[in-house]
């Protein structure tokens, strides 16, 4: 089953030599479920700062920038994995370096059978 790993935490909590270590561990970790057959995706968000929102209100599009919602905790990265079950996902994020200063959320994706195939 495949699952997404949603990471939040303050930006602002890491250094710059503490974010390029994170970003080099998060690696390592990557090509080690990538060696298992689990790894499907991940990557680093840009800050929180350079996202825009779009919402559709009365038919009209809307678009305006920064954050969905203010909160202490921002969405910084993701890993997308397989795994056999929930317990595995977890074992999985608990190894996530941005577990370390914020939170890993586990979620199973509902996977749509009608989607185009990944390139």
């Amino acid at each position: 089953m495949k699952y997404m790993l949603l990471i939040y935490g303050d930006e602002n909590a890491w250094t710059a030599d503490e974010r390029e270590t994170c970003f080099a561990e998060s690696t390592a970790l990557a090509h080690e479920l990538n060696k298992r057959g689990q790894f499907l995706s991940a990557s680093p968000l840009q800050p929180v700062a350079t996202a825009t929102c779009v919402r559709i209100c009365g038919g009209k599009q809307e678009i305006t920038d920064g954050p969905f919602a203010e909160t202490r905790e921002q969405l910084g990265g993701y890993y997308l994995v397989e795994a056999r079950d929930l317990n595995e996902a977890i074992g999985i994020a608990a190894r996530v370096p941005g577990a370390k200063k914020g939170t890993v959320e586990v979620r199973p994706v509902h996977e749509l059978a009608a989607l185009p195939e990944r390139r």
